[in-house]
């Protein structure tokens, strides 16, 4: 029996929930008749955002083009060498003073991806510009279930005086549908893989019961069905993706019930937070994984930590504020403080990146098909710089771009140039973002 054609928006359904299905080679087109050749996969582009800037010494490579070491910090992603950029010299303008005096961290959140400068105020009057993920959501978002994907670890508030006189809208806030509108970020990854993967509905309480199990439960006699109608191939890969799924699950369900140990009667909370930072960050980057897979957004934003966040790292045995030591004033134990988190977060973006490259796509890999951004608005967090900025970029935009490479960019060349020739890879074409001044060259 010939294997199941299958459409890329299929999902298994069951009662109140439906999951969409990840790339499987019987969604594959057939080949053209003109052409003879089949559809490429989606491209996929997510922004990554640390703040307080880096320990920048410990940061860059020292040689240029493919031939580079990875400096101390950028150690953790030695695996993935060949599928990264690091680009230095991009310059965030739009996050300086530029006559508006202190405020830094605010300015330097909101005009990462917008390359807007934010109005100064605490008031309701906020006003930046349009952040680059929702250009390309609002052009490309109606090809998925979801627009785009906002999460974070630290949740948000878009009132009060946070930096300067700089409202907390603008040190919160990654992603902006419009210059009077932020997309706030979903912290709890309970909420998130609800959103992604739907919820049981109606009274039935014995049903809900069931539910707080595992969503899979409802789809599990649909699943059987399909697996029977499929190749090998796409068996093994359902599989892994539901196994995957049942983990996250499990791990959500794991890391937000340990926050009350005490209490062993207490249901699974709905939407808890797990209460170890890295569980965080990683069933973030479990779910960010998922959603690119099977398709159900092709943009998202990830905030490790609001800017200016004051966090300490006690599991990793720094118990000072990032923020306090991010002023380090060139202290050698403060700077090698400093060292060590830029390293965990480094951890952690190499999990996301393992993640994306376990997953078969096509001929590749997802992370292929990927664009990921990791950085920071401020270089530097001693003297709150925002030119030669911290950024890098993995994957490789569906073959569009050349990875495996330092490149060192003039001084003063807009980071939304980056941006920009970003978006024209996902088939965005627009002008300009913010003060982007033209494509970046030399990706290719």
């Amino acid at each position: 029996m010939a294997a199941k054609r299958l459409s890329r928006r299929a999902v298994l359904k069951g009662l109140g929930v439906s999951i969409a299905l990840p790339w499987l080679e019987a969604m594959a087109p057939r080949l053209s008749l003109a052409t003879g050749a089949a559809a490429a996969a989606p491209k996929r582009m997510a922004f990554l955002y640390v703040p307080n800037g880096v320990n920048m010494a410990q940061w860059t490579p020292r040689s240029m083009g493919p031939n580079f070491t990875l400096p101390s910090v950028l150690e953790p992603l030695q695996p993935f060498k060949n599928d990264l950029l690091v680009l230095s010299g991009l310059t965030c303008d739009k996050a300086r003073p530029n006559g508006d005096g202190p405020g830094d961290h605010a300015r330097a959140m909101s005009a990462y991806l917008t390359g807007c400068q934010a109005v100064k105020t605490n008031g309701a009057n906020i006003a930046v510009g349009v952040s680059a993920d929702q250009i390309a959501a609002q052009r490309i978002g109606t090809a998925t279930r979801f627009p785009s994907l906002e999460i974070g670890c630290e949740g948000g508030r878009n009132f009060g005086n946070c930096d300067s006189g700089y409202s907390c809208a603008y040190s919160h806030n990654l992603s902006w549908r419009n210059p009077t509108t932020p997309n706030p970020k979903e912290v709890s990854p309970r909420a998130v893989f609800d959103r992604l993967f739907g919820s049981a509905t109606g009274p039935n309480v014995a049903l809900q019961q069931q539910y707080n199990q595992s969503i899979l439960d409802f789809v599990l006699e649909d699943a059987q069905g399909l697996m029977n109608q499929l190749g090998s191939n796409d068996r093994h890969r359902l599989d892994q993706y539901l196994d995957s799924i049942r983990e996250v699950e499990q791990r959500i369900t794991t890391a937000t019930n340990s926050n009350n140990a005490n209490n062993p009667t207490l249901p699974r909370p709905a939407a808890g937070i797990p209460s170890n930072y890295r569980d965080h960050i990683r069933l973030h980057s479990d779910l960010l994984a998922l959603a690119f897979q099977c398709d159900l957004t092709r943009v998202a934003t990830f905030v490790y930590a609001n800017e200016g966040s004051n966090r300490s790292y006690r599991l990793i045995e720094v118990n000072d504020g990032h923020h306090d030591l991010s002023h380090h004033q060139n202290d050698a134990n403060k700077l090698s403080k400093i060292a060590q988190i830029n390293r965990f977060h480094m951890e952690q973006f190499a999990y996301l990146l393992g993640k994306l490259k376990d997953v078969r796509e096509g001929n590749g890999n997802l992370l292929d098909n990927c664009m990921i951004v990791y950085g920071s608005g401020n270089g530097d967090g001693n003297r709150h710089n925002h030119d030669d900025l911290p950024i890098l970029l993995a994957g490789k935009g569906g073959g569009t771009i050349t990875t495996g490479r330092h490149l060192r960019y003039p001084r003063e060349t807009p980071l939304t140039n980056l941006f920009l020739s970003m978006l024209d890879r996902m088939g965005v074409n627009v002008p300009e973002v913010g003060d982007s001044t033209g494509r970046l060259p030399q990706l290719a």
